[in-house]
């Protein structure tokens, strides 16, 4: 595991390539994700590994680099697990804003790796940008409307059932 910071310019670069394929991402400009791309810590996980467990306090986001993860739901990760092998896909988009308890477990299904964005770092930046805190509050406003629309639909399928 190693800072960004001191990877170099190419891998630097290729880091906030990797943040510019996020889709939560997309709401930073390039100088932006330039930053923190230097902030964040690139993680590797062996199969199986624990990323995160439901109910750790989150001190930021990670964001899937190569490999294959999964979330569940239980404190053990034996639920029925999502699997996500997206390269781009961020993880817990949430805490880059606020410092609350995991939702959910994740963890590798086989060797991955993942840039670790500390919420310090990108709270730095929408301190000094309020266009990016709004962008941020609409971003997060929409997935959780997304979330809550997937488990309304969810619901209704088994009460029918």
């Amino acid at each position: 595991m190693g800072r960004a910071g001191n990877w170099g310019r190419m891998q630097l670069d290729d880091v906030a390539t990797i943040l510019g394929k996020a889709d939560f991402f997309e709401i930073c400009d390039a100088e932006q994700r330039r930053l923190l791309a230097f902030a964040a810590e690139r993680m590797r996980h062996k199969p199986g590994a624990l990323i995160y467990k439901v109910g750790d306090t989150a001190a930021g986001a990670h964001v899937l680099v190569s490999g294959t993860v999964a979330t569940t739901a239980d404190l053990e990760g034996q639920g029925d697990p999502h699997v996500v092998s997206k390269v781009g896909t961020v993880f817990g988009a949430m805490a880059l804003v606020v410092a609350k308890p995991r939702p959910v477990t994740l963890k590798s299904i086989d060797y991955a790796e993942t840039l670790f964005v500390p919420r310090s770092a990108f709270k730095k930046l929408i301190d000094g940008d309020p266009g990016l805190a709004a962008r941020a509050a609409s971003r997060i406003r929409e997935e959780l409307l997304s979330y809550l629309g997937a488990i309304a639909g969810v619901r209704g399928r088994i009460g029918g059932a």
